[in-house]
């Protein structure tokens, strides 16, 4: 009996010493786990705080950055060309009451932008470097006993003042948006969005522009704006025919007599001119609503949609700064009547002046499309460069034999088309006009479009203009476009 309790007791000995070594195995194991799980999390915290340094800065609970804004004066901005367009001033002896100045008010507005009230512009975009100062610890202690504030890093923006002086002026009393941009580096030139404001007095104009509903001031159009993209959006037509037909254009031909029914449904030329017979050249740079219609009722649904697709429709752009996505109602059940109104760039279609532009620089540049930007460089006080800004591609939009394609037609338009008072013996220009219809009401409502660029043989500039509500695009915007290919080639 004596035998058998001591074996009992042995027995439950081991079992309690089994447990005890598998218990302990389970605690390092949790511990090597949770050792694990630690070095996972704080190397990924690492990461994301070097990847996202920009964003963690700019967010709103981060006292570090409102510290540094009262520390330093916060940095200058300048234009492509040397102008001061954004500098800081000390009301006091510290840096904490420094008031910002904008030398030319308004016409930098929206792509400068404004640093108090939240930020905009290149003010939002370059923040994080206009709150940081690289010219060297002694640098900032000479200064400190010299009293005198420091002043953070600069930032050089790609924008021209000459350019932007002439866009300004000659979009006028018009509300609408003019932007510029190099074909091959996809450096905007020139942005201006009307009605602006002063950012000079956006302390006083912040709540009355708020509280006025009827108030779009500071609505950057250029980027933000949506709107009906009229006979523009014939070159994705354009696009969409020549991919499904093998490029073999020149075999198409319609005979308009200024308007097309198809299913129950008429499309109008502008102001029901009729064109006659034309060819598919002709229907392209006379803008023929008609035979695009024509055009658009034998397209395939499903390819026309991704095509939209590769052309970025649907999609958030390639750009740093807040921008509009654009729309269009092209799918397999889309009915023949919508077809043929997205076809002509009306009904459902919708695109910002900024999206119209990318599409016009990767025609221009063999298909290819460079990320438009603002900010070029930045420098700190001493002069030494902190950060080269350099070229992106996006990627191919599409095939160099398509670009090439589109860019004859285009030169058509300036040649003997819709665009011809483009016309210059400076330079050669393609481009395409349109007159977008956006009221319901009245049949004579519709937004002045041109998108071109010049010169034709080795494309440098793009310039796209909306003008809000003037009509044709060939009476009102082609003008002014011919202004900015001026400025750039000739003065």
């Amino acid at each position: 009996m004596r035998e058998k309790m001591l074996n009992m007791m042995k027995n439950e000995s081991l079992k309690a010493q089994k447990h005890m070594k598998r218990s302990s195995a389970a605690i390092v194991y949790t511990g090597i786990a949770i050792c694990l799980l630690f070095v996972c999390m704080s190397v990924y915290m690492v990461r994301y705080a070097s990847t996202h340094e920009i964003e963690m800065f700019d967010n709103s609970y981060n006292t570090y950055a409102i510290r540094l804004s009262r520390e330093y004066l916060r940095g200058s901005i300048y234009s492509s060309d040397g102008q001061l367009l954004a500098y800081s001033e000390a009301e006091g002896a510290d840096a904490a009451s420094q008031k910002r100045i904008y030398p030319y008010g308004n016409m930098f507005a929206h792509s400068i932008g404004y640093s108090s009230h939240g930020r905009m512009g290149v003010e939002s975009e370059g923040n994080f470097y206009l709150l940081n100062y690289h010219s060297g610890l002694s640098n900032k202690a000479q200064a400190e006993a010299d009293s005198e504030l420091v002043t953070a890093d600069s930032v050089y923006t790609t924008l021209d003042t000459g350019l932007q002086q002439v866009a300004f002026d000659s979009l006028g009393v018009y509300k609408g948006a003019v932007i510029i941009t190099e074909v091959k580096t996809g450096r905007i030139l020139a942005m201006v969005s009307k009605p602006d404001f002063d950012p000079n007095q956006i302390d006083s104009l912040w709540n009355d522009m708020l509280n006025d509903k009827t108030n779009t001031s500071l609505l950057n159009r250029v980027t933000q704006g949506q709107y009906p993209p009229g006979s523009t959006f014939k070159i994705i037509t354009t696009l969409e025919y020549l991919r499904e037909n093998n490029n073999s254009y020149s075999n198409y031909h319609f005979n308009c007599n200024g308007s097309f029914t198809y299913d129950g449904s008429t499309i109008k030329c502008y102001h029901g001119s009729a064109h006659g017979s034309v060819d598919f050249a002709t229907s392209f740079a006379k803008s023929c609503n008609s035979s695009f219609a024509n055009i658009g009722v034998g397209l395939d649904r499903s390819m026309f949609e991704q095509t939209l697709e590769d052309l970025l429709f649907e999609k958030d752009l390639p750009y740093d700064l807040p921008s509009s996505i654009s729309h269009t109602q092209v799918s397999e059940s889309t009915d023949t009547h919508n077809l043929m109104q997205a076809s002509i760039g009306q009904g459902q279609d919708s695109i910002s002046p900024l999206h119209l532009n990318m599409i016009t620089c990767a025609i221009a540049d063999g298909g290819e499309l460079m990320k438009p930007h603002l900010i070029d460089r930045v420098e700190s006080e001493s002069g030494s460069v902190v950060k080269n800004f350099g070229t992106e591609s996006v990627g191919r939009l599409m095939t160099k034999e398509e670009s090439a394609l589109l860019t004859g037609l285009m030169t058509e338009v300036v040649e003997r088309g819709t665009g011809t008072r483009l016309k210059s013996d400076s330079y050669t220009a393609a481009g395409k006009t349109g007159s977008a219809e956006f009221s319901t009401l009245s049949k004579g409502d519709s937004h002045a479009w041109f998108t071109g660029f010049a010169p034709v043989e080795s494309p440098e500039i793009a310039v796209t203009i909306i003008i809000e509500g003037a009509g044709s695009g060939g009476e009102y915007a082609v003008p002014i476009a011919k202004r900015m290919f001026d400025r750039y080639f000739t003065e």
